[in-house]
Order: structure tokens, then sequence, then C-alpha cells
């Protein structure tokens, strides 16, 4: 049996339209096949909307365990250099290089479901190489 979350991963559609169109809460690796083979006209539709631009999935990795989840990535997300699950902390952090000259590091909260968003960037008024 697999979830609902499940099938939406390997459908690459959002959980939400998964919910909307009423995919069980469970199911098997036959239905799910099932679906892939004879994809409702809904999922059709989707796939052919699809532009490729924001994939409808990511996957995130802690740079400091190697812990991996699934996310839908947000428009707000910046490009990050490293992931870190939240309970790591700073002593997590020692196990990361420290940002290159120049760069300034920040922290980004509520990334997935236990994740925190590292990012180098330039200091304010300087240019990154």
């Amino acid at each position: 049996m697999i979830t609902r979350r499940e099938a939406a991963l390997r459908l690459d559609i959002p959980l939400e339209m998964a919910q909307r169109h009423d995919l069980p809460s469970r199911m098997t690796e036959t239905q799910l096949a099932e679906i892939e083979k004879n994809p409702p006209a809904w999922l059709v539709q989707s796939r052919a909307n699809r532009t490729g631009k924001k994939p409808v999935w990511i996957e995130l990795t802690c740079s400091v365990c190697g812990f991996t989840e699934a996310a839908r990535p947000k428009k707000w997300w910046p490009e990050f250099t490293f992931l870190s699950c939240d309970h790591h902390g700073y002593d997590g952090y020692d196990e990361l290089p420290v940002a290159a000259d120049g760069l300034s590091r920040r922290e980004i909260d509520g990334i997935g479901s236990r994740f925190i968003g590292i990012v180098d960037a330039a200091e304010h008024g300087e240019e990154r190489s």
C-alpha cells in the first residue's frame, strides 16, 4: 500500500490535486499503475499545462546527516548553499564549510518539514564573483 502523498509524488502532481480528484488515502501499486497506464482526463490536462519552469516536487537533503524528504518548492525560496535539519543547531553547522571570503551567511527557517536553508551571498555592496 502507498499513501496519497506517495502517489502524488510518483504522478508528479501536487497533493492538493490528488485530494481534489479523490485519489484514495491509501492505494495499491496496481491501482497506481492503472492510473499511470490510463491517466484520467484531469491528469492528462495537468501534464499538458506544465511549463517545466518550476518542478512540482524537489528532494531536500541535509548537508550534515543526509536525511532527505520530498517537498513542494515555494516561490520565496532562494537558491540554498546548504540545507540542515533544524535539530542540528550550531553544532551541526561546524560540519559545514565556512562561507567563502566576501560572502555572508544567513539562515532561513521553515524549509520543508524540518530544514533550515543556508544561503551564502555577497555582503552588502559587494559583487559576488
